[in-house]
């Protein structure tokens, strides 16, 4: 499903950048091994009660900028 491609350095800012935005997120909502985007997109989708395609294209958005603070 996903297109994503996370490297394992992009999601350590990626992750800080969530963990801010959406602080009842927990060490294990944020866990990612790199190749199982699809895994995490279902459960940040679950978690923060979005569809998937939300999460994917917020997830996209800010892998095209990672030196910006915003999200």
């Amino acid at each position: 499903m996903s297109v994503l491609k996370i490297t394992a350095e992009a999601w350590e800012i990626l992750k800080i950048k969530l963990s801010r935005k959406y602080n009842h997120l927990t060490t294990g909502d944020l866990a990612y091994t790199p190749g199982e985007e699809d895994a995490l997109v279902a459960r940040l989708a679950k978690r923060l009660r979005r569809d998937k395609e939300y999460i994917a294209f917020t997830l996209a958005k800010e892998l095209s900028n990672l030196e910006s603070n915003r999200l």
